[in-house]
């Protein structure tokens, strides 16, 4: 049996002792090109790539065919056609523009903002609140609609006062007026010129400061009770002084009923955005509305336009050179808008049944992994013990796809109109949503195609799952030997299962209820081990920013790095139980040290500096190399290898952090 190592992309130089991200990855760091379309790249880019370029096949396939509208297949094609058709895109010019920004001309008052910007976020324009849908943290039997902080242009609250985002907040601005000047005669054909009269572009910016202004930073904002107040209308209302939720309940297309209650996830900021509906000018709201309405629009029409869009999105944000080929960008609207469609196409073409067969097994012994962890733990109690185990007992894997791909028979799409494409697409999907609320959970529902690469843990579901396009090396290899697989997807695994018992998802139940079901010195002994890995990564810098003034944000990736200190302590241990503890040699390296260079070699990633200190600000995933040297805090690295006090990756044993 192969080990699924790669020799060739390691630097022996650099011991696993001092960096085992280094050390696995260091040959490949040394010559790695960030493509001129990316803002990083390492494995997960690499698979994504790999899918991508499988679903282009398929797509262009079901396109070349020609089906009917009716099929899945059909409707992939005409899609991505009307994406593909540049001559059809570039006559149709401005024109897609002119109707929505005649709505913003029209709406006169506070009420009318409200509900168009509702209505035109039911097509995809972002507004004044991120809706989503699922299930009731309080009843998670049901369905019901969140309301998150929205409003905002640039990425996070922190962009409009941090020092470090004063060339970002120049170029953002200098953006708004770039995209006003470009839809110039879709504006004024939409009679918008007296509302955008005078420095629009400082009212704009004005007016999202404001806004920002309320935002609950990152930390805050995913604390899983802060972030959870069940509202009735009329409460929400009494709370939100100046915001017609009527009005506004009506543009987005709800069910009867569907609003009668709500999750407001920070109701401060619904109503700061309610009181500056009462006091800002209703000229200063429509050039609001305007710029969402051709910023959100911008990638589907001139080519000045999405040259203008991804100046800044991409290369001022994130230091990406260049746009992403139109064939890219296509797929990419397939899979936002048709994802379940073409994902049926792709797990007919690349998902062998035998990967889900091995998948099963690695879930079922880390699974065990966690349940013997969990028995003997010191540091908690028998009470609180007894209802972490009846939560993993409750946990549902998923693995590949879902047993039914979505039926897309409602979304009417026409070859020859991509922005009408656009539109009725997030219009379909908003739809779908929203009907779901006050009805009961679909278990079988999936929140990731079959082919994306990436994996998730939902705490109101409890259930895990891994979609087929990360099966793949380095994460899974089916011929691999156990080690490698155990410290890849092995270890994704137990990341996902820890998500469930990190410093947000332990907050919720077995039944998916956000429940307290920890004794009290239990939490206070959950929180001080919490504290010690944030204090740790407080400390760290990623190896992709020059020098060392950019720190990670402990409180912000602690349940990251939760899980991924519970994805090496349990897959290892998981790894033990499929081998019986007696692994064999292979290549040179014993199983624990496979073990951990397959966990290394996950993490391989490189990236440029702009999108490292965009993702060190609103990421709450701390960055790769330092994710892969996490197992400076499991005993049983130190052991493979060998390490000493002066290695660079050596802490003593009691500054080690255990959590499970």
């Amino acid at each position: 049996m192969k080990s699924g190592i790669d020799r060739s992309i390691m630097n022996t130089d650099v011991r696993p002792q001092d960096d085992l991200f280094a050390h696995v990855n260091g040959g490949w760091l040394a010559t790695a090109q960030i493509p001129e379309d990316r803002s990083r790249y390492g494995s997960f880019d690499i698979l994504r790539e790999n899918a991508e370029a499988a679903v282009r096949e398929l797509i262009e396939s079901a396109a070349e065919r020609q089906p009917t509208l009716d099929s899945a297949a059909g409707k992939v094609g005409a899609l991505y056609a009307s994406f593909m058709d540049t001559e059809q895109v570039q006559q149709v010019g401005l024109s897609p523009l002119v109707e929505p920004l005649t709505e913003v001309a029209r709406a006169s008052d506070p009420s009318a903002i409200a509900a168009l910007s509702a209505r035109l976020q039911r097509e995809g324009v972002d507004g004044l609140a991120h809706v989503f849908v699922t299930a009731d943290a309080g009843n998670p039997e049901s369905y019901i609609a969140y309301l998150h902080q929205g409003g905002i242009g640039l990425p996070d609250e922190a962009y409009y006062t941090d020092d470090e985002h004063a060339a970002v907040r120049d170029a953002y601005r200098a953006y708004l007026g770039t995209l006003l000047d470009l839809a110039g005669p879709a504006l004024t054909e939409a009679g918008l010129d007296a509302a955008l009269g005078g420095d629009v572009v400082t009212r704009v910016y004005a007016l999202e400061e404001r806004i920002a202004a309320a935002h609950w930073d990152r930390v805050a904002a995913r604390d899983a009770v802060k972030s959870y107040t069940r509202l009735s209308r009329a409460e929400l209302a009494e709370a939100t002084p100046g915001w017609d939720w009527d009005a506004w309940v009506d543009g987005i297309g709800a069910p009867a009923g569907a609003m009668d209650a709500v999750v407001a996830r920070q109701p401060d900021v619904l109503a700061a955005v309610g009181q500056a509906l009462q006091e800002v000018p209703v000229a200063d709201w429509q050039a609001w509305l305007a710029v969402r309405v051709v910023d959100s629009l911008a990638p589907y029409l001139t080519d000045e336009l999405v040259e203008a869009h991804f100046d800044f999105h991409g290369r001022t944000l994130s230091g990406t050179p260049a746009n992403k080929e139109r064939w890219k960008r296509g797929v990419g609207l397939v899979e936002a808008l048709l994802g379940e469609a073409a994902g049926e196409l792709y797990v007919e073409a690349h998902f062998p049944p035998a990967a889900r067969e091995r998948m099963a097994e690695l879930v079922a012994n880390v699974t065990e992994a966690f349940r013997q962890r969990i028995g003997e733990l010191e540091w908690m109690g028998a009470e609180t013990r007894e209802r972490a185990l009846d939560k993993l007992a409750a946990f549902r894997p998923k693995i590949g796809h879902p047993a039914t791909f979505r039926d897309y028979t409602a979304y009417q799409l026409d070859a020859g109109d991509l922005v009408g494409n656009v539109r009725r697409g997030a219009a379909f999907e908003t739809d779908r949503e929203l009907a779901k609320v006050g009805g009961p959970i679909d278990e079988d529902e999936w929140l990731m195609t079959p082919q994306t690469v990436n994996a998730y843990y939902h705490p109101m579901l409890n259930e895990i799952v891994f979609p087929a396009a990360i099966l793949q090396p380095p994460f899974f290899d089916v011929d691999a030997d156990d080690a490698a697989n155990y410290g890849g997807i092995g270890a994704v695994i137990a990341h996902e299962i820890g998500h469930g018992f990190d410093d947000q998802g332990s907050r919720y139940a077995g039944d998916g209820s956000l429940t307290d079901w920890w004794t009290e010195s239990d939490r206070e002994a959950f929180d001080a081990r919490s504290q010690q890995l944030i204090d740790q990564f407080g400390t760290l810098s990623p190896r992709d920013i020059a020098g060392e003034s950019s720190t990670v944000n402990g409180g912000l990736t602690v349940g990251e790095n939760i899980g991924d200190l519970c994805g090496l302590e349990l897959a290892h241990l998981a790894y033990q139980i499929a081998t019986d503890g007696a692994a064999p040699e292979v290549d040179g390296w014993s199983g624990d040290q496979r073990f951990f260079l397959g966990w290394g070699s996950v993490w391989r990633t490189v990236a440029r500096e702009e999108e490292a200190r965009r993702l060190l600000s609103i990421d709450p995933h701390a960055p790769a190399d330092l994710r892969a040297n996490t197992v400076r805090n499991v005993d049983a690295f130190h052991e493979a290898f060998g390490t000493q006090e002066g290695d660079d990756l050596w802490l003593e044993p009691q500054d080690r952090v255990r959590i499970f």
